[in-house]
C-alpha cells in the first residue's frame, strides 16, 4: 500500500481516546486500593499470609546492595495467580491504564531486608523461597510471615510495572513443589556459564524476557560465584539489551530489506512510527512526550523531545535520554527482522499523549512495537520521502525533528518546515 494512502487510513483510536484521565477514574483507583485493605484482612490469620499464591518477584534498588526484595501475590485471587503476571497477554487482551494498576495493586509486596551478594547456593529462607518462585513456570504456594502494618502507597516509574501495597515479612515458605523447566535447571546447574549467555541460551529455547527477567533478578544466572540479586528494573533493561544484542548479530550478515516501510500501531495512549529503509543496520527513538503527559506534566509547556542511537556495531554506553524504552523498543524491531531474515535501517518515533495519564512501564512499549509488524505497511520511495509524509501528523515540526535525530539530521529543508 502507498504510504499517502495508508495514512489517510490511519483514524484517531476512539478506545484509546476514551481512556483519558478523568477525576473520577483516579478516585476508582484509590476505591480498588481500599478494597485490597478489606481483601488483605480478610485473608490473613493473624500475622501470616497463609495459601498465597505467587506468580512473581520484585527486587528494589534503593540502597544498594542492601536491597528490599520481595515475594509478589494477588490478595483474595489466588485462582487467578497468572493473570497478575506481567507479560505479552495484557497486551493480546487490549488492558488499558486502569486494568494494569488494578491488577498492580491487587498484589502485595511481600518484602524482606536482603544484601545482593552471596546468594549462589541460598535455597532457604526468604530469598531462597523468592528464587524458587521466580524460576519456576506458574504460579507457587507460599505461606508468608507479616511483620509491619500494609503500606498502601503505589509506586511507579518509566521502565518498571507498577508496584502495589506492601508489607515487611519475617518469613516465606514454600507449600508445594514448584515446577522448573528443564532449560532453566541447566542455567542453574552451569556454575561456568556467564549471565548474557545463559539469558540468549533460554530466549532461544522460548522463554520471553518476562520469564527471564524474574530468573535473572532472583540471582538464578551467571557464573555461580557471581551471582547475585539484580534489582528488577535494572533487570528488564539488561535481558532487554543482551537478547538485542544477540538478534542484531543474527541479522548484520543477512541481506536488507529492498524497500522502505512504514508500520504504525497505537496503545495506551502511544502511537508509535517505525521506518524501516533498505541498508545496513542502524536503529534510532526519538520520543516526543506531549504537554500534560505522565513526564512532561506541564498542560502549558511544549513538546518533549529525547533521542538515541546507534550504528552497525552498536552503542559502547547505556542509553541515558530515552532509558528503558530505547532497549524495548529495539528488541522488538529485531525480532522482527530476524523473523523475515532481513537487516534494515530503522527509526522508531513514539509520541506520548497526554491520554498517557500513568506509566505502566516498557512492557507496552515493547509490546506495541511488536504487534506494529502484525497490520499492513505502507510503502515510500526513500526514506527522507517517507518522514516527510510523516512528518504533518507529529506534534512537532519536521525541522525539530531533524534537530533530535541523528538520522534525519542530513535532510534537506524546505522553507515551509520552518513555518
Amino acid at each position: 500500500m502507498r504510504l499517502d494512502e495508508y495514512i489517510e487510513d490511519l483514524g484517531p483510536d476512539e478506545d484509546d481516546r476514551k481512556r483519558r484521565l478523568a477525576e473520577e477514574k483516579s478516585y476508582e483507583i484509590l476505591d480498588y486500593v481500599d478494597d485490597f485493605q478489606d481483601r488483605f484482612a480478610e485473608v490473613t490469620q493473624g500475622d501470616s499470609l497463609v495459601g498465597s499464591t505467587s506468580p512473581s518477584v520484585f527486587v528494589g534498588r534503593s540502597n544498594y546492595p542492601d536491597v528490599s526484595t520481595g515475594i509478589l501475590s494477588p490478595v483474595g485471587e489466588e485462582d487467578r495467580a497468572d493473570e497478575f503476571t506481567t507479560s505479552s497477554e495484557w497486551y493480546e487482551r487490549g488492558l488499558d491504564i486502569d486494568n494494569v494498576l488494578q491488577y498492580r495493586t491487587g498484589l502485595l509486596n511481600s518484602n524482606h531486608s536482603a544484601n545482593v551478594d552471596n546468594v549462589e547456593d541460598v535455597w532457604d529462607g526468604f530469598v531462597g523461597t523468592q528464587r524458587e518462585v521466580a524460576i519456576a513456570d506458574r504460579p507457587v504456594d507460599v505461606e508468608i510471615g507479616l511483620s509491619d502494618s500494609l503500606d498502601l502507597d503505589v509506586d511507579v516509574d518509566e521502565i518498571t510495572t507498577p508496584t502495589g501495597p506492601s508489607a515487611r515479612a519475617t518469613s516465606a515458605d514454600l507449600t508445594e513443589n514448584p515446577h522448573v523447566p528443564r532449560p532453566v535447571k541447566k542455567t542453574l546447574e552451569d556454575d561456568d556459564w556467564q549471565a548474557q549467555g545463559a539469558m540468549t541460551y533460554l530466549y532461544r529455547r522460548g522463554f520471553d524476557v518476562y520469564e527471564i527477567n524474574d530468573i535473572l533478578s532472583a540471582g538464578a544466572l551467571g557464573r555461580g560465584q557471581n551471582r547475585r540479586l539484580v534489582p528488577t528494573r535494572w533487570s528488564i533493561t539488561a535481558v532487554d539489551d543482551t537478547i538485542g544484542k544477540f538478534l542484531r548479530g543474527q541479522i548484520q550478515t543477512r541481506p536488507s530489506i529492498d524497500e522502505t516501510q512504514v508500520w504504525v500501531n497505537e496503545y495506551l495512549g502511544n502511537r508509535y512510527w517505525v521506518v524501516l529503509t533498505p541498508g545496513q543496520w542502524e536503529y534510532e527513538l526519538v520520543e516526543m512526550k506531549a504537554p500534560g503527559s505522565i513526564w512532561n506534566q506541564d498542560p502549558t509547556g511544549e513538546t518533549w523531545m529525547g533521542s538515541a542511537h546507534e550504528g552497525f556495531e552498536g552503542r559502547t554506553g547505556y542509553v541515558e535520554e530515552t532509558a528503558g524504552a530505547y532497549y524495548a523498543s529495539r528488541l522488538a524491531v529485531l525480532e522482527h527482522l530476524e523473523s523475515v531474515g532481513r537487516q534494515a535501517k530503522c527509526l522508531v518515533l513514539r509520541e506520548v499523549s497526554d491520554d498517557y495519564w500513568a506509566p505502566v512501564g516498557v512492557w507496552q512499549i515493547r509490546e506495541s512495537v511488536r504487534n506494529a509488524f502484525e497490520g499492513e505497511y505502507g510503502e515510500a520511495e526513500t526514506f527522507h520521502g517517507a518522514v516527510r509524509e510523516i512528518a504533518p501528523q507529529l506534534p512537532v515540526s519536521l525541522a525539530a525533528l531533524r534537530r533530535k535525530s541523528n538520522m534525519l539530521s542530513g535532510l534537506q529543508a524546505n522553507l515551509a518546515d520552518f513555518s
